[in-house]
């Protein structure tokens, strides 16, 4: 018997360098560490987790638990469950990375296109007005026509990224870029 509680000692070394590592993606991404370890330990997670067994596992207060799944839930990457007889919250944790992936990505590249959108509507109607203005010096009209150019082109950019979102979120990227078989 003590020869299996070193291999289930191995097992859970093992989870752990993998739910650091997404702990250190989520990082890269913009989302707390903590968070991408609780993301984690739920992906190894073979049943729905309550609140409780989260801070127990990972050794947080439950107020950041709750946090951290309210931020998962907002990417789709954690869904409440129900539990016919429970009275807590359960919750279970989107295993397929792929579908996280694109549920975060098209989630955070939409949001940078509303804003900048805004931002260049907003600036070309003014810019616009230097460029129509016959009060206008020349050396200010030549620079807002400048900027124009360059807002111009960015839509390019924001109109692409909506396309690679709307391939993302619709599956149609996987045609291009399939998913590689496990075999």
């Amino acid at each position: 018997m003590p020869r299996s509680k070193n291999y289930q000692h191995m097992l859970e070394h093992a989870k752990d360098h993998v739910i650091n590592s997404i702990g250190e993606t989520m990082d890269l991404y913009g989302m707390n560490r903590s968070v991408g370890n609780l993301y984690g330990t739920m992906v190894f997670g073979q049943q729905s987790m309550t609140l409780d067994e989260m801070r127990n596992e990972l050794q947080m207060s439950k107020p950041s638990m709750s946090a951290g799944v309210k931020k998962l839930q907002e990417f789709d990457a954690v869904k409440q469950q129900f539990i016919r007889g429970s009275r807590k919250q359960h919750f279970v944790a989107e295993k397929d990375f792929f579908t996280f992936f694109g549920n975060y990505f098209s989630m955070k590249w939409n949001r940078e296109i509303k804003l900048n959108m805004e931002a260049i509507r907003r600036s070309e109607d003014e810019i616009e007005a230097i460029l129509n203005a016959t009060d206008v010096d020349a050396q200010t009209k030549e620079e807002a026509q400048i900027i124009y150019n360059q807002i111009e082109h960015s839509k390019s950019y924001y109109k692409w990224l909506s396309s690679l979102s709307n391939a993302l979120t619709s599956g149609e990227i996987y045609d291009y870029f399939p998913i590689p078989d496990n075999n």
